[in-house]
């Protein structure tokens, strides 16, 4: 299921797999991209960021991303001496799924984007590993950042909560977030296109 997709995020082709500068560039366009978004609608933004973490809805839609991007990685991955005990994870993935639907629903959309945060860290990681240019530095800090969010996301969902409330609380905490955000991608950007 989805081996070739699998192999190229995580570098297991003979080939390589997700190049370094074509990650750098998209990380890079999306952070800006959605700083500047935030920036420029900063009500709506504040808005959907305070509606987020009880939302049902979004928490359904991540958590169908995670299930069909987790079971890709179960069919593909290399168990190792566990290999054996596959068929069995691909059988309590999907029960474990629809379960945490129906009975999972406080801070669904905050443990959804945790583990999401946390499947999307594992190509990040993989693009830039033992690539020349310290620059490359970058998508792993960024990469760790979103590891350590998305355990707490999981564990402690409510942490997501209280720290929405907090960033909101004061405008110079916002627009210190949204312009961090818009440094962070613009440099991201700049140095994927001219070091990767």
């Amino acid at each position: 299921m989805f081996k070739e997709l699998h192999d190229y995020l995580y570098h297991l082709e003979p080939t390589g797999g997700l190049p370094l500068k074509a990650t750098g560039i998209a990380l890079g366009l999306a952070l800006l991209g959605s700083h500047l978004w935030a920036l420029r609608k900063s009500k709506e933004v504040q808005a959907f960021l305070k509606a987020f973490p009880r939302s049902y809805r979004w928490g359904a839609i991540l958590l169908t991303i995670d299930f069909i991007w987790g079971m890709m990685c179960l069919a593909n991955m290399d168990m190792g001496e566990f290999f054996f005990l596959r068929k069995w994870f691909l059988t309590a993935v999907p029960l474990g799924f629809v379960l945490v639907l129906i009975y999972v629903k406080e801070f669904l959309a905050v443990r959804a984007l945790g583990s999401l945060m946390l499947l999307v860290a594992g190509p990040v990681l993989a693009a830039a590993f033992l690539q020349p240019p310290v620059t490359r530095l970058l998508l792993p800090i960024l990469a760790y950042a979103w590891i350590i969010a998305g355990m707490f996301f999981v564990g402690m969902p409510y942490l997501m909560r209280d720290g929405i409330t907090w960033l909101l609380a004061k405008p110079s905490r916002w627009n210190l977030a949204v312009w961090s955000g818009i440094a962070y991608g613009a440099l991201l950007l700049v140095l994927a296109v001219t070091t990767y």
